[in-house]
């Protein structure tokens, strides 16, 4: 089963309500927007993150639009600096390569290591656009699923305001 058939499989088993949209691999919220991804939905920005010791690992979802203040997130979250994790944790932790990052990965995080931070922002948004563990499609979900994913496999959760 590919990574994608896998997250597809589980939110079938949850009963959460998705659509696909399938498209050529893309890497960037600018290189959604050129395609017209992001006539749906409101698409997400996802950012793998590791604090200053390597200790601590977060995966942050904002809004594609936002701007991440590494400086105000470390602040609300408590931890040491923060900074980007490498190509090699973000496939150990969350079995994803760069341009594939996406909440979905936590389905991949069997010991629940990755903290996920929303941005309260994501919550008004009627959908929201991530992808299935690749990069050649986007799943529409509410926030609430996609909550409800993280929530389900157990990794922590916590709400910031950037």
């Amino acid at each position: 089963m590919t990574p994608r058939e896998q997250v597809l499989a589980q939110l079938d088993a949850m009963g959460i309500p998705y659509t696909l949209e399938e498209h050529p691999a893309v890497f960037t919220i600018e290189e959604m927007e050129k395609l017209g991804i992001n006539q749906r939905g409101e698409v997400c920005k996802n950012l793998f993150l590791r604090d200053q010791k390597g200790k601590r690992h977060f995966l942050v979802v904002l809004p594609g639009e936002k701007r991440a203040d590494l400086e105000a997130l470390h602040q609300q979250l408590g931890s040491s600096k923060l900074g980007f994790a490498s190509a090699q944790r973000l496939e150990r932790f969350l079995g994803l390569h760069q341009g594939e990052v996406t909440p979905m990965g936590v389905l991949n995080d069997h010991e629940h290591a990755v903290e996920v931070v929303f941005d309260r922002q994501l919550a008004q948004f009627p959908l929201l656009g991530v992808h299935p563990n690749d990069n050649t499609a986007t799943l529409w979900m509410t926030f609430d699923n996609i909550r409800r994913v993280v929530e389900q496999n157990g990794n922590s959760i916590q709400y910031v305001t950037l």
